[in-house]
């Protein structure tokens, strides 16, 4: 009876393990929207089911990676918000764990990527509009096709200027989290 019983433990850990490793194997491919690598999103993966904390030595035997590469790919998910490290009493060694609240991690990750991109654009836009409305503000030196396209050209990049003020707003909703009043997170309904 007790070697069915390790059996039945054995064969449900296995359905564990598969379980988690199919959801790291996914995460580990899908990392690239956060630019990161593969092996990276399997770091992420691991330490995400990982009940306590992790060293270096500890993700280095977990993944067969070097201690370099573990530290390197430690570094690149803490710089991204979605591991930090803890401390634990009597322990010398550093230690660190996967942030779990996924919502964060994408506002963090997704309006920090995007307010560098309005950013980028807005420059671009605000220096050829003071260009073009330094070519319009003296009509006699357009001919009428020309000046019909500074006017269409202007009249679409106020439109997107328009467009990165709205994103500049849906940003605020993200990092405030009043995005969650219009569209409630699946447990909080």
């Amino acid at each position: 009876m007790v070697a069915l019983m390790d059996q039945i433990n054995n064969n449900n850990q296995e359905v564990i393990e598969r379980a988690r490793e199919r959801v790291i194997e996914t995460i580990s491919l899908n990392m690239h929207l956060y630019g990161v690598t593969p092996s990276i999103g399997r770091l992420y993966g691991t330490l995400f089911f990982k009940d306590q904390p992790m060293t270096l030595d500890d993700m280095k035997d977990e993944l067969q990676m070097s201690k370099t590469s573990m530290s390197t790919s430690v570094r690149t998910l803490t710089d991204l918000n979605m591991v930090e490290k803890v401390w634990i009493k009597g322990q010398r060694k550093d230690q660190y764990e996967a942030k779990k609240d996924w919502y964060q991690i994408f506002f963090d990750y997704f309006t920090h990527q995007w307010r560098k991109v309005i950013q980028v654009n807005l420059q671009a836009i605000n220096q050829s509009l003071r260009e073009l409305e330094k070519l319009a503000s003296d009509p006699s030196q357009l001919n009428v096709d020309e000046s019909e396209e500074v006017n269409t050209t202007i009249e679409k990049l106020n439109y997107s200027k328009e467009y990165y003020a709205w994103l500049g707003q849906l940003f605020d909703q993200f990092e405030s989290h009043e995005i969650f009043k219009y569209i409630k997170k699946p447990n909080e309904e």
